[in-house]
């Protein structure tokens, strides 16, 4: 039986060559074409994040690679990236976990954001599990990774928000408090 998904990414001319859905307003699949083409010509296309939390309710977080063609050195969430062609969202959110932090949990959809300038043109759906595993980053996707309190974020956040990418900015503002179960 075949794999599903994409073929992993391992280096930043091959990342451009990943082929993408390219979808309409609606989230409707148009065609397919490679990354660097999507993101040159600004087309919609389909994005997961993930937010992994251990069990004392710290959520890991990741700076980007600097080798990373958008919002290198940021701040975001555990894991992140495309939806391969054809590919579910819940399947694409376990691949990324995987390919960036080398684990495997149980996970759940959060909510989902439409495609917006802010969100890169992603149609971006969140999910969120917990683990007592250590995570492993991919030195080809992330820079370092950490264990931070909400509290911690949330005064980040207020102080230098620059520091983090603007999905993670609107992930954290519209989700949090469904995350987090904050009153």
């Amino acid at each position: 039986m075949a794999k599903r998904g994409r073929k992993k990414k391992d280096s930043p001319e091959r990342m451009l060559l990943e082929i993408l859905e390219v979808v309409d307003q609606f989230g409707n699949i148009m065609g397919l074409l490679p990354r660097g083409k999507v993101h040159e010509q600004k087309l919609f296309h389909k994005a997961v994040h993930v937010w992994i939390l251990n069990p004392e309710g710290r959520l890991y977080l990741q700076k980007r690679s600097r080798l990373k063609d958008e919002n290198p050195e940021k701040w975001d969430s555990s894991a992140s990236g495309h939806v391969a062609p054809r590919e579910p969202y819940s399947v694409a959110a376990r691949r990324e976990l995987k390919e960036e932090l080398g684990l495997l949990c149980g996970l759940s959809e959060v909510g989902r954001l439409p495609a917006s300038e802010e969100t890169g043109y992603e149609f971006v759906v969140l999910f969120s599990g917990t683990t007592r595993k250590t995570p492993r980053p991919n030195p080809m996707e992330i820079e370092e990774g950490r264990w931070f309190s909400p509290e911690e974020i949330e005064e980040w956040l207020r102080q230098r928000p620059e520091e983090f990418t603007p999905t993670f900015r609107l992930l954290w503002e519209k989700f949090r408090h469904k995350v987090f179960q904050s009153p």
